[in-house]
């Protein structure tokens, strides 16, 4: 085996260039050794939201509010959460589940900073208690804050994951042991159930896969222009990919799919759409 000993650059070896990783990026490896232990189910959906974009597009037209998607579907999602709350319990010891009496929604927001755009945690607290304006202006709200200190994560936290190893897989089993003993830890953090956005941007299809950080998590997929069977007429229509994770330590087969099939009616039958411009038409003819 021969050695190079000179100083003459060696024209085979690939170029490339440093740079530094953004902070919001450093840990997140390790935090998703929170959520890449569990026992995880998917639901691969195609959706019809031909309807419910037809009734956002009317909004915007009529009020020049641009409703956000994604808080449609969050409310959407609270609806058919509390029609079974089971979907989103949590393990409590080896024999409990604690079942919440709230549907907390968790969901990445993305706000502008310095160092570029950062996904900061937020959670819509009793959202199955909130109308969709009232969800969709709070999502505004989140988005146009300013970036905060460490993420929006806390401080305990950062300083656990960025230790040097072991700490930081010592510090997720202690984690994952302290919210089986008081599972309110968890929802006090992170909610019931969550939501998150990787396809809306993209323009086309295609499902999302990730851990089950809650019970329950809607992964937003892209939308994309299919034929589909509309009253034995073939017409174009707007196909929505979303992917429903279950807690399968949590969550059995049956109740998973009675929740999917909920879910799809209350999204494809434009749910809480039509009150809007009903509220929307009432205003213009007072």
């Amino acid at each position: 085996m021969s050695r190079r000993t000179d100083n003459v650059p060696d024209s085979t070896a690939p170029s490339f260039r440093l740079v530094e990783l953004p902070p919001a990026r450093r840990s997140t490896a390790r935090d998703l050794d929170l959520y890449w232990w569990k026992h995880s189910i998917y639901a691969l959906l195609e959706v019809d939201v031909t309807k419910a974009r037809a009734a956002v597009a009317d909004h915007r037209a009529r009020t020049g509010e641009v409703l956000s998607f994604t808080g449609y579907l969050t409310y959407c999602l609270s609806r058919a959460v509390a029609a079974d709350r089971s979907v989103q319990a949590c393990r409590r010891g080896r024999r409990q589940l604690a079942v919440f009496d709230d549907v907390d929604v968790f969901l990445p927001v993305e706000r502008h900073g310095p160092d570029g755009d950062v996904a900061v945690p937020h959670v819509i607290r009793r959202a199955d208690r909130k109308d969709l304006l009232e969800i969709h202006r709070e999502i505004r709200s989140a988005q146009s804050g300013p970036v905060p200190a460490g993420g929006g994560l806390p401080r305990v936290f950062r300083t656990l994951m960025a230790a040097p190893p072991p700490l930081p897989r010592l510090g997720v089993r202690l984690m994952r042991a302290a919210s089986r003993r008081d599972p309110t830890r968890r929802v006090r953090a992170a909610g019931t159930v969550g939501v998150t956005a990787l396809g809306m941007a993209g323009g086309r299809g295609g499902w999302g896969l990730a851990p089950a950080g809650q019970s329950l998590l809607l992964i937003v997929g892209g939308i994309s222009r299919k034929p589909g069977v509309v009253d034995d007429h073939v017409e174009p229509r707007d196909i929505l990919d979303l992917t429903v994770a279950f807690d399968h330590d949590v969550v059995d087969g049956a109740p998973a799919a009675r929740f999917v099939r909920r879910l799809v009616d209350l999204v494809e039958s434009a749910y809480g759409l039509d009150e809007l411009t009903s509220r929307v038409n009432e205003r213009e003819t007072a």
